[in-house]
């Protein structure tokens, strides 16, 4: 099965202020082949950029007979589609555990309807600005193995791909800013 691997991060400047302004970044890898894309939008929130940069990476892949691994430092987005929380969600009218609504709807009905149009997708939580020094790479190498046995070498290109789409959302946010 062809495989895809799809790194994803969203940022916002001023999170919780009524003037913010946030941004996503994505890169895919396909045999090789990479390709960057990145957006930005106003008066938003970190979770929103988060989920905007997994969806519109995934909308990037027209083929569906795919093994895609998403790559995110969001562990709500991970943890979600680990635990499978939307199964709960749809079960309780898109409720929370404690009653609520769960926020951003529409955002986790797209990114969910998105994940299974896929054959497979698995989601690995990556630490989020962690610069690839010897003593971070050391302490996160083995607690990433507990989610996927990679080697060293293998780590920190995952850990500097996550640093790249770190970059392109905040390019996302500076391209709003200009």
């Amino acid at each position: 099965m062809k495989k895809v691997e799809l790194f994803s991060d969203g940022a916002c400047r001023n999170n919780q202020e009524d003037e913010n302004v946030g941004g996503w970044g994505a890169l895919l890898i396909y045999k090789g082949n990479e390709k960057e894309i990145y957006g930005g939008k106003p008066n938003t929130t970190n979770n929103v950029m988060e989920m905007t940069a997994m969806i519109e990476g995934l909308k990037q892949l027209k083929e569906k007979d795919l093994h895609v691994e998403i790559y995110s430092d969001s562990a709500y987005i991970v943890n979600a589609f680990h635990d499978r929380w939307f199964d709960r969600w749809r079960l309780n009218g898109w409720r929370t555990s404690q009653k609520k609504p769960v926020e951003n709807r529409e955002l986790w009905e797209e990114l969910i309807d998105l994940v299974e149009q896929f054959e497979q997708v698995d989601f690995y939580k990556v630490k989020g600005h962690l610069a690839p020094t010897a003593a971070s790479v050391e302490k996160w190498h083995d607690k990433f193995n507990q989610q996927r046995k990679v080697g060293r070498k293998e780590f920190e290109r995952i850990l500097n791909n996550n640093q790249r789409v770190d970059g392109l959302a905040n390019r996302g946010i500076d391209q709003l800013e200009e």
